[in-house]
């Protein structure tokens, strides 16, 4: 199978994101858990250079590879959700399992891999190539009264867990009218 044109994936190691690329058009914003202080995610420009299923244990349910020299280093799952939106890992890139499997079919090997730590979220060149189209910006939502976050996420087709990784909402349960939320990718 070969790797669509233009398919790449832009970490954020600042903002804990994963941006997902086909064609030069953003598909989707992730939350991730990267590198902690002493174990740093490396940045630069690399590529998948393996797949694995079900790598189980501290990897989750998918194992990605990055061509980072000098060790192991992957984008992978986790047995530790809790840490998504952290800095965590001795290096590779966390997601949620349910993230990493919806992934996983749509990135092959070859696929470039930018890791940055850009410090705002400008999103007009979150990637190497200044060419690409800049991804769509996103919309701002303010808490009504009786919402809940499951409601506010389930009405823009993404995850409770998402949208408050995205917001670095630590209770979800605690959301109050007139806070606003944002929606990624919108």
């Amino acid at each position: 199978m070969k790797r669509e044109a233009g398919t790449r994936l832009t970490i954020n190691t600042t903002l804990r994101r994963l941006y997902h690329y086909r064609g030069g058009q953003l598909v989707k914003v992730y939350p991730v858990a990267v590198g902690k202080a002493a174990t740093p995610t490396p940045t630069g420009n690399y590529k998948i250079i393996t797949k694995i299923l079900n790598p189980g244990g501290v990897l989750g349910t998918r194992w990605m590879g990055i061509s980072i020299p000098d060790g192991n280093y992957g984008l992978h799952g986790t047995n530790n959700p809790a840490s998504i939106g952290t800095a965590a890992s001795l290096g590779c890139i966390r997601m949620y399992n349910h993230d990493v499997e919806g992934l996983f079919p749509q990135v092959n090997i070859g696929t470039p891999v930018h890791i940055t730590r850009v410090t705002h979220d400008s999103q007009e060149e979150p990637g190497p190539n200044a060419t690409q189209p800049a991804p769509k910006k996103s919309n701002v939502y303010i808490v009504q009264p009786g919402d809940s976050l499951w409601a506010i996420a389930n009405k823009y087709s993404i995850t409770a867990g998402e949208l408050a990784a995205y917001n670095d909402i630590k209770n979800p349960d605690l959301i109050y009218p007139g806070q606003k939320i944002i929606i990624p990718g919108l």
